[in-house]
């Protein structure tokens, strides 16, 4: 088995495990858990969710003395707040812990003003959908790894976000399958030829 590093970015946060269909870029990487909305939320819904998520957001960059317009939409059946300006980085953080904090606030905000669970996404500065690209072509390098050499390839550990964006790229390949092991914070993928 070889083992792969990944590169040292800024990392977002999310939950794992593969899907059906590769993610849009500003929408979340976690599959249907319990944090899923009930089955009978429609668009307007999930907007709304947004727009709870954006308001709790402005407050923090109002508190903060941070410039950023927000933006609220739906995508991909999910609501999305995304920031963009300058000198937001510090709400990224090291690879993405200030960011995934926040996404869990915000969601935290809008499950007390609507009693439901959201899969809410934020995003800062397209912070996630740079690392969604960086991840890419780490699975890709590893998908060639293992074709090469035909052992399986063992990545370093990941947020279950990056975990979500790897085991999309890779299940897109034919050859090869990839699955998560450990326990977080320690979970990674493991890349290896289909069986």
């Amino acid at each position: 088995m070889t083992d792969t590093s990944i590169p040292r970015a800024d990392q977002p946060l999310d939950d794992d495990e593969p899907t059906t269909t590769a993610p849009v870029d500003g929408e979340p990487e976690e599959t249907e858990t319990a944090t899923a909305p009930s089955k009978g939320a429609g668009e307007g819904d999930l907007f709304r969710q947004s727009e709870i998520a954006a308001d709790y957001v402005e407050g923090l960059l109002d508190i903060l003395d941070y410039d950023g317009d927000i933006d609220e939409l739906v995508s991909g059946g999910r609501p999305v707040v995304e920031v963009v300006g300058g000198r937001l980085q510090n709400l990224v953080g090291q690879r993405g812990a200030t960011l995934e904090a926040l996404q869990e606030l915000a969601r935290l905000a809008v499950f007390r003003q609507t009693g439901s669970p959201s899969r809410l996404l934020l995003d800062v500065g397209g912070y996630r959908a740079n690392r969604r690209k960086e991840l890419a072509a780490v699975a890709r390098n590893a998908v060639e790894k293992v074709k090469e050499h035909g052992e399986a390839v063992r990545l370093e550990a990941m947020s279950a976000f990056e975990r979500k964006c790897v085991h999309d790229v890779v299940n897109a390949i034919d050859g090869v399958e990839s699955e998560s092991e450990g326990v977080e914070p320690n979970r990674r993928i493991v890349v290896r030829p289909a069986g």
